[in-house]
C-alpha cells in the first residue's frame, strides 16, 4: 500500500509566512530585516540582514521568526543557518500547518 502525504496549500502557506515576516520586520527592523527567499511544502528559506542588536543574541532573531511562524499555525524547526557578513540565511523545516 502506498502512503499518501497530504499536499499543503502553498498559497495559504505563503500567505501565513508573509504575515510572519511582516510582523517580524515590524518589531525587529531596522536591526534585523527578513526576506522570503524560497518556499515549498517542506521548507521555508529566509534571508535575515541588518546591523543586529549587539546586546541581543544573534541566534535569538531566528527563534523570534520561528515563533511568529507558530503564531500563524506553522510548526517549524531550524534546519540550517548559513552566516554571512550582514546576517544569515535560515532554512526552516515545516513540521505541520
Amino acid at each position: 500500500m502506498v502512503e499518501r502525504r497530504k499536499t499543503r496549500n502553498l498559497s495559504e502557506l505563503r500567505r501565513k509566512v508573509n504575515w510572519a515576516i511582516r510582523k517580524f520586520n515590524k518589531y525587529r527592523s531596522p536591526e534585523a530585516k527578513a526576506k522570503l527567499l524560497s518556499l515549498d511544502d517542506k521548507e521555508i528559506v529566509v534571508d535575515l540582514s541588518g546591523t543586529f542588536c549587539q546586546t541581543c543574541g544573534f541566534y535569538d532573531y531566528f527563534d523570534d521568526l520561528r515563533i511568529f511562524l507558530e503564531e500563524r499555525g506553522i510548526k517549524a524547526e531550524i534546519l540550517e543557518i548559513k552566516e554571512k557578513i550582514d546576517g544569515a540565511t535560515i532554512s526552516f523545516g515545516i513540521n505541520e500547518i
